[in-house]
């Protein structure tokens, strides 16, 4: 049984991504930092670390809510965020993510946006990408303040959303 991570749920709980495309949720964990959304977990997404044992999940997944955390250019947020996704989630574990396509009027037309993710930043989640690039293109290099690791598995974007599959590389 997978052990599933909601972060940012809100009022809407229902499973949007999924890896073999059931709509339920297995064992699922709620997290929220509105408690008037009832989640499991009440927990502000700025704050590190996150409540949860290191290998605890299966899946995390967030729709509609990244695009509310950090803000555009803070590189050592972006970087911090992700390593605690990757922290939480087991050794070829999945993130399953939504939000507003670059292209979006609710990009930055929402006032609670605080960031756009556009698909290049994936780029930067992945170590091979560092080992085949730095020093061969104008990738800037992080790994001295990143050391976990992500393989896309898959992306799509439109006119309107951005959604992306990323696996926990874990040796």
């Amino acid at each position: 049984m997978n052990k599933q991570l909601l972060i940012g749920c809100g009022s809407l709980k229902n499973k949007r991504l999924s890896l073999d495309g059931t709509k339920e949720w297995e064992d699922l964990t709620t997290l929220d930092y509105n408690p008037d959304h009832r989640p499991d977990v009440v927990w502000n997404l700025m704050e590190f670390p996150l409540p949860f044992k290191d290998n605890s999940f299966d899946e995390v997944h967030a729709y509609e809510v990244l695009e509310h955390t950090g803000t555009q250019g803070d590189y050592k947020f972006f970087f911090a965020q992700f390593s605690e996704f990757w922290r939480i989630l087991k050794p070829d574990g999945h993130m399953l993510v939504t939000c507003p396509s670059r292209y979006s009027a609710w990009a930055w037309g929402d006032p609670s946006h605080t960031r756009v993710l556009q698909q290049e930043h994936l780029i930067f989640l992945s170590q091979a990408e560092y080992d085949k690039q730095i020093g061969q293109t104008a990738m800037s290099d992080f790994r001295s303040i990143y050391k976990a690791d992500f393989k896309t598995m898959w992306v799509q974007e439109d006119e309107n959303a951005l959604m992306f599959i990323t696996k926990a590389i874990k040796l």
